[in-house]
């Protein structure tokens, strides 16, 4: 018998803009590599919402998705504004706990999944019944950890695509079940299938987006930059320089994917873009790509019109519509981009320079509302890669590390070594492995901060510690490593130890202290209870 999977959970908030605003091609994705891998789906709820979560309100509308057993399809169940939608979901979450509780589902995945909420018995039941679940979506999947389900495989979403993901549950349950799985690639949907309206291309321009799947470029630029500074490797320094001109390409390659979302083709219009829009810096290079994304599309549908053999549309759309686009940002747009670019780095250093001090505990003090109010991927991040465009490193990607990460790490170490119940610290200990090992994944700490307004607190006034730390150093560093690489890739390696170890220190005993307040007065209460009783 196959393994049956139940997919749970909604568009998002992060996810929205990595996949989740294309329901269609994100189940599609999951479904292509759960086949591959031998498994069946049993079970579906999809909450796709027309906006972010994160911006979602009463009047918004949304589509469940659940699965037709008949035609072993996902099946639009319902349409109407995020509320109706939810009840309808609730109602199927109930019978998806039925089947869990009945042993007809083997395994879940989750994406941004509710489980106080529109997937709350499904995820009881899962953990009743101790199924593997993989999942996405990070203040989601702690919230799951912490309900005793059996979480095999978790991240964040920042930088994952609909195919990374899919891939990363289903190599998670071949080594759970034993299956033999090799990912595989998705079928080529022909000419007449491609969707090439300018207005659903014009939805498809987004700038976080943009951003987040680029980051992993900055990212081995800055490991290069660290390797130049070892003696002997020197020599680096032009691949650090080579780098920094390739950023553009990069941006400009992601974007024009992303607006025409016509695999090679828009991949090859966007180097060619990218190419060209090199003096304009990272801002040119979004341009250059979104400008060759927009003409894919005109061209190749204007190709198709002309009936052109298959050949033709390919070399027309990809060379005609990255050259077009490349020469406009080269010769028109690159040096107001450039401009711009330098503008914004100028403000960032002059606000340092200034008083480092305070812009750094300014910047910590507001970096956690910043990401819990949805702002830190639109507008902080950008700000990072633009530093990280001439260094390497970045004022702001300092303070994510130390003011995010660290006291993230920090609050999940001390409910590992001091939990309220033992359960905390099954639900830490993931968390606090992921920010040291991988720099990422700071929701880990957002079920203590939420259950607790001193331990949010606590988390704020660390991060603001943590972020003065580096104003006073006046480092410039990268989050997104591994803890122990992050200090080399900075430009004051002792100042940025000093700086992490003061938030991790800072919050582990805030949150520590906070505990063992929350375990006596626990203690006293039962204490109370008991002589009661007794009396």
């Amino acid at each position: 018998m196959k393994k049956k999977v139940a997919i749970l959970g909604s568009s998002g908030g992060n996810l929205y803009y990595l996949g989740g605003k294309e329901p269609e091609k994100l189940l599609e994705e999951l479904l292509l590599q759960i086949e591959a891998a031998g498994m069946e789906c049993g079970s579906l709820q999809f909450i796709a919402a027309k906006a972010s979560m994160d911006a979602i309100k009463k009047d918004t509308r949304a589509v469940l998705y659940s699965w037709d057993e008949s035609t072993k399809q996902p099946t639009i169940s319902a349409i109407g504004t995020i509320g109706e939608v939810n009840e309808a979901a609730a109602l199927l979450d109930a019978e998806i706990a039925v089947k869990i509780n009945n042993g007809e589902i083997d395994s879940l995945i989750l994406m941004s999944a509710d489980p106080n909420g529109a997937n709350q018995l499904a995820v009881e039941a899962a953990a009743n019944m101790k199924l593997p679940a993989a999942g996405t979506g990070g203040t989601s999947m702690a919230a799951i950890a912490s309900k005793g389900v059996n979480v095999i495989s978790t991240s964040g979403t920042t930088g994952t695509t609909n195919r990374t993901r899919a891939v990363s549950f289903l190599t998670a349950f071949s080594k759970h079940f034993g299956l033999n799985y090799r990912p595989v690639i998705g079928k080529v949907a022909s000419n007449t299938e491609v969707e090439t309206s300018s207005v659903k291309a014009f939805q498809r321009i987004n700038l976080r987006g943009i951003m987040l799947s680029s980051l992993p470029g900055f990212i081995a630029m800055a490991l290069v930059l660290a390797l130049s500074k070892i003696p002997g490797l020197t020599m680096l320094g032009d691949v650090f320089n080579l780098m920094i001109n390739a950023l553009p390409v990069i941006l400009a390659v992601i974007a024009a994917k992303q607006v025409a979302d016509l695999d090679d083709v828009s991949i090859v219009a966007g180097i060619v873009a990218g190419v060209l829009s090199v003096k304009g810096g990272m801002i040119g290079g979004i341009i250059g790509g979104i400008l060759a994304g927009l003409l894919v599309q005109y061209i190749f549908r204007k190709c198709l019109e002309w009936r052109f053999p298959a050949t033709t549309v390919n070399i027309a759309a990809g060379g005609l519509a990255g050259l077009i686009s490349g020469l406009a940002v080269y010769f028109l747009i690159s040096p107001i981009t450039l401009w711009a670019g330098e503008g914004i780095r100028s403000l960032i250093d002059l606000l340092v320079s200034t008083n480092g001090i305070l812009a750094g505990l300014i910047a910590g003090l507001l970096i956690w509302p910043a990401i819990i109010g949805g702002v830190y991927h639109a507008a902080i991040l950008p700000i990072v890669l633009l530093e990280m465009e001439r260094t390497g490193n970045s004022f702001l990607g300092a303070v994510d590390m130390v003011g995010l990460v660290m006291v993230s790490a920090g609050i999940t170490l001390a409910n590992i070594v001091s939990p309220r119940d033992k359960g905390e610290a099954a639900v830490a200990a993931p968390g606090f492995a992921i920010n040291m090992g991988f720099g990422t994944f700071v929701e880990a700490a957002y079920p203590f901060m939420f259950s607790n307004k001193f331990i949010f607190a606590g988390a704020i006034i660390s991060s603001g510690f943590g972020g003065l730390l580096v104003g006073l150093f006046d480092v410039r560093g990268t989050a997104y490593v591994p803890s122990f690489m992050a200090p080399l890739l900075s430009n004051n390696t002792p100042g940025f130890i000093i700086a992490m170890a003061g938030s991790l220190v800072c919050s582990f005993l805030i949150t520590f202290f906070i505990n063992k307040i929350s375990l006596k007065k626990g203690k006293a209460v039962l204490e109370s209870e008991k002589n009661q009783l007794a009396g």
